[in-house]
């Protein structure tokens, strides 16, 4: 394994997972998300019966296949330091900034991933933080990359404190396929930088926002891998 110096590696939380800065150990997931299992067992079931009309079982094939590649949950490498905020989310930037933080009434910057079904959708906590509060509003869905499925569509939002007390706002937004977010964590939680925290199905986003002064390092379009990918640095 690659030797990392001290100065690079993570500083974290209560009872941290084993992790430097530059390479993740001991991911305690497995490669196919346990969100999927009951998608692929019964895609599989499927697939099988219908394996005796020869050419027709193909489209359940493809299902399980689709659901295989879909929830797949690989152990990714860390990037930054301790102000750098790493993507959340495998994706495309769609969103770079200046806007209302609704959840904590301030000026920010906002930084949009937009998640499509053949990126991986859990999702990874941008900062070291202990999380303050947690929000889910029920909504619509609309296509997760327009403006307006911020404001309009299902979504869990959380309030994440930096260990030097900034103010970082986490959003998963349910997309046009995505008809369920999933969060693990609650106030009061703490949580290391690119440590896994929920999922989303089939097609989302993930909204930051970000204090003001904070640097970022990505534009819009460009492709980003969560915890791998240092979006932006804090003043």
């Amino acid at each position: 394994m690659r030797w990392f110096p001290p100065s690079l590696w993570a500083v974290s939380f209560r009872d941290p997972p084993k992790v430097l800065i530059g390479v993740q150990m001991n991911y305690p997931h497995p490669i196919i998300a346990r969100e999927g299992w009951p998608f692929l067992a019964g895609s599989l079931l499927l697939a099988v019966l219908a394996s005796s009309t020869g050419f027709w079982s193909m489209p359940f094939w493809l299902i399980f296949l689709f659901c295989l590649q879909f929830f797949r949950d690989p152990a990714r490498v860390i990037a930054g330091g301790p102000k750098s905020i790493v993507a959340p989310a495998d994706g495309r930037v769609v969103v770079v900034e200046e806007a209302d933080d609704p959840y904590l009434n301030r000026r920010a910057l906002k930084v949009s991933v937009f998640m499509n079904v053949f990126n991986v959708h859990s999702n990874r906590s941008p900062v070291a933080c202990t999380v303050q509060q947690k929000w889910y509003n029920p909504g619509h869905f609309f296509n997760a990359s327009l403006d307006k499925a911020s404001l309009e569509n299902e979504r869990c939002a959380m309030h994440l404190k930096t260990m030097d007390g900034r103010d970082v706002t986490c959003v998963q937004i349910a997309g046009l396929v995505a008809r369920r977010i999933l969060n693990y964590v609650e106030a009061g939680a703490g949580l290391t930088a690119g440590q896994r925290y929920g999922f989303i199905r089939f097609g989302s986003r993930v909204d930051l926002y970000l204090p003001l002064d904070t640097k970022v390092n990505v534009v819009i379009g460009e492709k980003v891998s969560a915890s791998s990918t240092v979006l932006a640095e804090l003043a």
